[in-house]
């Protein structure tokens, strides 16, 4: 009897349908355990960095929902961010389970790049399901009252991490792609605020994408 392909689809219908009441959360840990017993799961290694020269300091599993993007979710939108606060608090407050939120990456004011979580999978940064789902967060230590916490160091480092992932899922690096969180829909957040120079870290971007 020949065996009846599953497709990606289906495994999301048929778990949807069948978490039903137990939510989403449900419905993504049946979904894995049908990649799984299905042999659809991508290899993967947790911790495996996405961004080189990035240290990995994993976020609690609970500010993070299991995903294989860019397969079951289009990756197109950067997300900028800040911290209201230092490096340290953000890796904190992603390795708290009762925070539940946290971004793919933090980027400290000396250039040095921490990942969090898996760019594969989907982090809880910007308020909004939908955008969570088509985008990686790239959180930046400072406030936004304090333009002198908006280094050089932190742009260009930033900027090389940003032009890395819009040449990975192959989407413009515009300001239609790489966008502030304020600009999410349905977020009552304020970041990066008025002292983030966008002029200058579209045009650190596209230099960095232009030497890749």
């Amino acid at each position: 009897m020949e065996r009846k392909r599953i497709s990606r689809r289906g495994l999301l219908i048929g778990g949807a349908a069948v978490a039903g009441a137990a939510g989403y959360a449900g419905r993504d840990a049946l979904v894995r355990w049908c990649y799984r017993a299905a042999g659809l799961e991508r290899p993967r290694t947790d911790g495996e960095l996405d961004h080189d020269g990035a240290e990995w300091v994993a976020a609690s599993s609970a500010n993070w929902r299991w995903a294989d993007r860019p397969a079951d979710y289009t990756i197109d939108r950067v997300v900028i961010h800040v911290v209201q606060g230092s490096y340290g608090d953000a890796l904190r407050v992603f390795r708290d389970p009762l925070h539940q939120a946290a971004a793919h990456y933090v980027v400290r004011k000396d250039g040095h790049v921490a990942q969090t979580v898996r760019e594969l999978d989907v982090a809880f940064h910007s308020g909004n399901r939908r955008f969570n789902e088509r985008s990686v967060g790239i959180e930046h230590e400072g406030y936004v009252d304090r333009p002198g916490d908006f280094t050089d160091a932190m742009y260009r480092a930033s900027a090389a991490l940003t032009a890395g992932i819009c040449a990975r899922y192959g989407f413009p690096a515009d300001r239609a792609h790489i966008v502030a969180h304020s600009q999410v829909p349905g977020t009552d957040h304020t970041d990066p605020g008025p002292h983030w120079d966008w002029d200058r870290y579209l045009k650190l971007v596209g230099a960095a994408a232009g030497s890749r």
